[in-house]
């Protein structure tokens, strides 16, 4: 049974006050790229705080690595992957994906939700970093992370975005076509 009037707003006042405390604590990422980590050629895809120094670095399988990619470079199957296949039915369905969240990290391992809306129906969904991520380059959503989550995982790249293109380019002026054999 409900309680006073003055109870219930008071509970309705303290949920605000815990969505808006949790939200401070939400860092927006951009998605830097997939990269194999030598030498045990393993996929990373690295994220970057939009506001700050720090990158996150999560490893994630190889089906995934390629569906990242391949979204991040406009490249189209013949089919749909399965990130595709997803996006298409979550769209004829009318959801829509509001955020992916990065949430959480124990004993190594990531773990992440996504939030779907429809009509005024508002859904948390648990997923693994890389399958949120695949759908959010798809659909063109913002990807958070936890301050906590960044707190305990996230690295510091000493070179800047101006060296990193200088190196790159210096790649390519040097690259010959018999490198690629």
């Amino acid at each position: 049974m409900p309680g006073k009037p003055d109870e219930n707003i008071n509970l309705i006042s303290n949920f605000r006050w815990s969505i808006k405390k949790s939200v401070s604590k939400l860092k927006k990422l951009s998605l830097v790229g997939v990269r194999v980590e030598l030498p045990a050629n393993q996929p990373i895809v690295l994220l970057k705080e939009e506001e700050g120094d720090r990158f996150l670095p999560i490893w994630i399988g190889a089906f995934e690595a390629t569906s990242i990619a391949f979204a991040l470079q406009g490249v189209e199957t013949a089919r749909p992957m399965t990130h595709d296949l997803f996006k298409n039915v979550l769209e004829d369905f009318e959801v829509s994906i509001e955020r992916v969240l990065i949430n959480d990290l124990v004993d190594g391992t990531f773990y992440a939700e996504i939030t779907m809306q429809r009509n005024e129906s508002t859904h948390l969904i648990s997923a693994r970093p890389s399958d949120a991520i695949a759908l959010a380059v798809r659909m063109d959503v913002p990807i958070y992370a936890e301050e906590k989550v960044l707190d305990e995982a996230s690295i510091l790249i000493e070179t800047t975005e101006e060296e990193e293109i200088k190196r790159f380019r210096d790649f390519l002026d040097h690259i010959e076509p018999q490198d690629f054999l």
